[in-house]
């Protein structure tokens, strides 16, 4: 399978987001208000908390919560939420999604994805430094969280090409041509559109399975 081309040239209007802006504008604002779909594509996977609701108790009370939580109303809304990732999700991460009856979002797992992007309801688009991370994008003090930096954009052409992009990796378009097949933990290729549910709990049951015997 000949590789697609890896460059594009654009003059489009973008967001700048540096550090603590990731957290403010991309998860307390576009991720939250997300309406209809949230495709998100990152290496590592960790637990990530944000802040209570504003006019809460518990905001009141600088408490915080975990980001599943927001997931769960975003699914209870039916915005479809999608997660592609690399690694094997952090024993917090895990533990949290554990405690749901029904997960609130469908993830697989290919090897071999490293971007990060978000992308809300097919209007806006995140591409940038930031893993799906406390440290990347969680509610971390100023002196505690990652140095990262990454663009917003609502760009019509750079949205559908790495909405593309993701979903030949969800799909599995994109494992014929893997040279690294044999070392993927379960090619995403072959599975039909009843199947994704069962695919992402056996990734959660692999991810899970590994992490008890890397403890």
């Amino acid at each position: 399978m000949k590789a697609r081309s890896a460059a594009m040239k654009r003059q489009v209007e973008v967001t700048l987001l540096r550090d603590q802006a990731h957290y403010d504008e991309l998860v307390a604002g576009a991720i939250a208000g997300a309406k209809v779909s949230l495709w998100i594509a990152t290496a590592n996977v960790k637990e990530l908390r944000v802040e209570a609701p504003i006019g809460s108790r518990a905001r009141a009370q600088g408490r915080y919560r975990s980001i599943m939580e927001v997931f769960e109303e975003l699914s209870a809304r039916k915005v479809e939420i999608r997660m592609l990732h690399a690694g094997v999700p952090s024993r917090a991460f895990r533990a949290e999604l554990a405690r749901r009856r029904r997960p609130p979002l469908a993830m697989q797992q290919c090897p071999r994805v490293h971007l990060k992007m978000v992308a809300v309801d097919g209007r806006l688009l995140y591409l940038g430094s930031a893993n799906f991370t406390g440290a990347g994008l969680g509610a971390k003090g100023a002196g505690r969280r990652n140095f990262e930096a990454g663009i917003l954009t609502d760009d019509d052409v750079l949205l559908d090409e790495m909405q593309g992009t993701f979903d030949a990796i969800w799909s599995g378009r994109e494992c014929a041509g893997c040279r690294l097949r044999a070392a993927c933990p379960a090619p995403l290729d072959g599975l039909g559109a009843g199947a994704e549910a069962a695919a992402a709990k056996r990734a959660v049951n692999r991810a899970e399975s590994r992490g008890r015997r890397l403890r």
